[in-house]
């Protein structure tokens, strides 16, 4: 049976509150649980020790028998040095998806394809301007001689 210690949320709508609870993994997160061992007020300043309360010697004796901290609840065992935990690093998370990757591929495309046809109109019309100049000189030159 896999054991997880976590959060079971209670409390009103917009009013959370959690009790940490060591629950088979199986389980819903509201579900059946085998043994609360502490409480997480949220609503409560940082600072605060009633933030987040923990029977240390409960939670010791279920992290020998194989109970496995979910992250938020980890972070609360390492403060009372229980469990080492580590902030997560998932460079990847704030990336795009595979979509939006696409979608920003064609528009660089369609950027550069209009940004290609401006400056082939722009020669154009700059080349038949340049030509009839040529074509007036060398008649100038014709009616002189």
């Amino acid at each position: 049976m896999a054991l997880k210690i976590r959060l079971a949320r209670g409390g009103a709508k917009k009013r959370p509150y959690y009790s940490v609870v060591v629950a088979d993994a199986r389980m819903p997160r509201d579900g059946r649980f085998i043994e609360k061992i502490g409480s997480y007020n949220p609503l409560l300043g940082k600072d605060d020790e009633k933030r987040v309360q923990i029977n240390a010697e409960r939670a010791k004796h279920w992290l020998e028998h194989g109970a496995q901290p979910t992250d938020r609840v980890a972070r609360f065992l390492s403060a009372i040095d229980l469990v080492k935990w580590e902030h997560g690093n998932n460079p990847n998370k704030a990336k795009p998806g595979k979509k939006a990757q696409e979608r920003e591929e064609e528009k660089k495309a369609k950027e550069e394809a209009r940004a290609e046809a401006e400056a082939a109109a722009k020669a154009e019309a700059e080349a038949p301007a340049e030509a009839p100049a040529e074509e007036a000189a060398a008649d100038d030159a014709e009616k002189a001689e």
